[in-house]
């Protein structure tokens, strides 16, 4: 905890100390070192006890390196790898970063953006995926609203203390993330969210998932730095094709040219962040005739529904990004197939598509 007020995220001369000497020897050699070393600045504002009791002020919990619920990807990080994470939320992050995907974007998203990583999300969210994305506007919004819906987990990574949540316009989602999912940040309460913190926190973004998915990005995007850091994890980059016209595309066709996976859908990401053969063999079980003929806007409300819990029409609504009048219209043409099923006025997959597991025309 001290270490993580002294030395700012991804401080790698920190990190080699601390791993050489373990934390508290290295704490004491910073405090013989003196006014000469770097840190010293910050030795006389270090109260670990005040820190660990504002986290839980907040609902919040410490987890250190040694902890059963530390998320192993975190290691691959090295001497980048955080001090210790400050965790708010019921998901335990050990089970729900065993598989997951991160995806990220533009803030500056276009509607198209914001539908695709709602939809790949939700596709991700009903295999049992975890979405990771940092609760930023735009993209990352979007991610994190697509598994919410329906009922499925989500990690948020934090630039500032739990306290600084950012930005503020998201800060009814913020909270639905800690109720729902998890909120995690390397920084004490009380941290702002700088500019540094921003670009820094992505690589905890990058090594929580098994894969990273760009939606949107322009040229200089910070989400490109999130895929610069799956990549030198040696974890899955996949990118989003979008107009060849559209600059928040810039990035994620860069990408693609670099030799990014080319995602179209969410089956397409469920298989680059797990075992392709699984994902592939499902795929493959599919009666495609069972959807053939369905109008587009029919496909992407089918594609909204989960398999097995069943979602109200205000939280498909949401999902889909349609009225109720437009959503009802599609769920009776749907139910006329035995593609969906009603059970106490909620929704979800049923019939043709439950015997297939849920998979669609995605």
């Amino acid at each position: 905890m001290a270490w993580s007020r002294l030395a700012e995220p991804g401080d790698e001369r920190a990190g080699e100390l601390v791993a050489r000497l373990g934390p508290v020897a290295a704490l004491a050699e910073v405090r013989v070192g003196g006014k000469g070393e770097k840190y010293a600045p910050r030795l006389a504002g270090l109260n670990p006890a005040q820190d660990l009791q504002n986290a839980g002020a907040l609902g919040g919990r410490l987890l250190i390196p040694s902890d059963p619920e530390w998320p192993e990807g975190l290691d691959r990080l090295q001497h980048g790898m955080p001090f210790c994470l400050y965790v708010r939320g019921p998901l335990a992050l050990n089970q729900a970063c065993a598989s997951a995907v991160s995806i990220v974007g533009a803030r500056a998203a276009t509607s198209y953006g914001e539908h695709v990583a709602t939809e790949l999300a939700v596709g991700c969210a009903d295999q049992g995926i975890t979405v990771v994305s940092g609760a930023a506007l735009g993209i990352d919004a979007a991610a994190h609203r697509g598994s919410l819906a329906v009922g499925g987990p989500t990690i948020a990574v934090l630039a500032g203390g739990l306290d600084r949540a950012y930005p503020p316009s998201n800060d009814l989602l913020i909270r639905e993330i800690s109720r729902f999912g998890a909120l995690v940040s390397e920084v004490p309460a009380g941290t702002p969210p700088t500019r540094w913190r921003f670009i820094r926190r992505n690589r905890i973004i990058a090594a929580l998932g098994q894969a990273t998915c760009v939606v949107e990005a322009g040229s200089r995007s910070g989400s490109m730095g999130t895929a610069n850091w799956a990549d030198r994890l040696s974890l899955p980059v996949g990118a989003v094709p979008g107009p060849i016209t559209s600059p928040t595309s810039y990035g994620t066709h860069r990408l693609l040219r670099s030799g990014a996976v080319c995602i179209t859908s969410a089956a397409e990401l469920c298989e680059l962040a797990g075992p392709i053969g699984a994902f592939m063999a499902e795929e493959e079980a599919v009666p495609k005739t069972e959807y053939d003929g369905l109008e587009p806007r029919d496909l992407q409300v089918f594609d909204a529904l989960p398999v097995r819990k069943a979602v109200s029409m205000s939280t498909l609504c949401a999902a889909v990004g349609l009225d109720e009048t437009a959503a009802t219209a599609s769920l009776a043409r749907l139910e006329l197939r035995d593609l969906v099923e009603r059970e106490a006025g909620l929704w979800r997959k049923g019939g043709a598509a439950r015997r297939t597991r849920g998979a669609g025309p995605s």
